[in-house]
């Protein structure tokens, strides 16, 4: 999605009172609470500053961003006084676009799938979609593989054409928490961009798919992080993914060409995690269980979203998202996405 020229903005009002009235019954694991839809602003909530205190983070500790295209969430992490990440806040996503998988050709429509490496330089303060964060599609293996497309984002407004499309007022703490630790001397900040959370279980659910491969080189730096809570080292050879490896004359510097030996330094906690996870994926494989549908309707809307724009129509939602008077994209795919109410 290409950013043209920064478009002015003004702060929008609170929640109406129809909002109000849907509560908390909405689907899935992660709700829109009041602020997500209220004045947008790029700071850190007092709610969220709580939220650090409370769980013995600083503003300025390390920063980690996962994005899960099934369940339409983007979640951040950082750094606690135990040096590992913690979860602070999960965040639902309004607009996606494409489909499971990587992208690959410039205007496919797919938002990137993979790993990313975000510096305080790929901040956009003047974002066309009120503010955002470059991925850095294509990332080094992305470019050696030929993969095309620029300026991927996550953004404000509730359109995407291979973005990660947030409220207003969602990518705004986002922004202000990644920047705060950008400022603080974090020099870059891991984007994990996945299918959907990587278990055993909805791996299996999608073993005919195409990408299942792909996916099980991304795996395991989803498995690492879950292990750990620490960074997961991503090197690129072999035309794939490798996790937590140290190579014999340092990094590979061809991602195309054949891994060089290892160096086996792999941490006891993940590879238990691994062979466990293996284990599991193998047999739930070869046993026959449902499948994903693998219907294509153009992306996802986290369930909280899809309620508001059954209630309230494009328009309505597209005002209360954001203050760019975006629409929404492609409404009729997101009401019938078949992502909603994902594991």
């Amino acid at each position: 999605m290409t950013e043209r020229k920064p478009r002015s903005w003004k702060r929008f009002g609170a929640l109406s009172a129809t909002i109000v009235g849907l509560g908390l019954a909405l689907s899935g694991c992660v709700q829109l609470a009041l602020d997500d839809l209220g004045a947008a602003s790029p700071e850190i909530s007092q709610k969220t500053l709580v939220d650090i205190k409370k769980k013995g983070m600083t503003v300025q500790a390390p920063v980690l961003v996962r994005l899960f295209k099934e369940e339409s969430e983007l979640e951040v992490w950082k750094q606690d006084a135990s040096g590992r990440y913690a979860l602070l806040k999960t965040y639902p996503i309004c607009r996606w676009s494409g489909k499971l998988g990587p992208k690959k050709n410039d205007g496919d429509r797919q938002a990137p799938e993979g790993f990313y490496s975000v510096t305080k330089g790929m901040l956009n303060p003047q974002s066309q979609y009120y503010l955002s964060f470059n991925l850095g599609y294509p990332n080094r293996l992305e470019a050696a593989l030929g993969y095309t497309g620029t300026a991927l984002m996550v953004h404000g407004a509730c359109s995407s054409s291979g973005c990660y499309a947030m409220t207003d007022q969602g990518v705004g703490e986002i922004y202000a928490l990644v920047k705060a630790s950008l400022e603080a001397g974090q020099n870059a900040f891991q984007v994990q961009a996945f299918p959907f959370r990587m278990t055993a279980q909805n791996m299996a659910s999608h073993r005919e798919d195409p990408n299942f491969e792909f996916w099980r080189t991304m795996k395991a730096g989803y498995d690492s992080f879950e292990a750990t809570r620490t960074q997961p080292k991503i090197s690129t050879c072999g035309g794939k993914y490798v996790v937590n490896a140290e190579f014999e004359g340092g990094e590979p510097k061809n991602p195309l060409a054949a891994c060089p030996a290892r160096i086996d330094t792999l941490n006891p906690a993940i590879a238990a995690k691994f062979k466990v996870e293996d284990t599991q994926l193998s047999a739930l494989v070869e046993k026959d269980g449902p499948l994903h549908a693998n219907a294509y309707v153009d992306g996802g809307m986290h369930p909280s979203f899809r309620a508001l724009l059954k209630q309230n129509g494009a328009e309505k939602l597209a005002a209360r998202i954001s203050t760019i008077k975006y629409p929404v994209s492609r409404p009729e795919a997101a009401l019938a996405d078949p992502y909603d109410g994902a594991k």
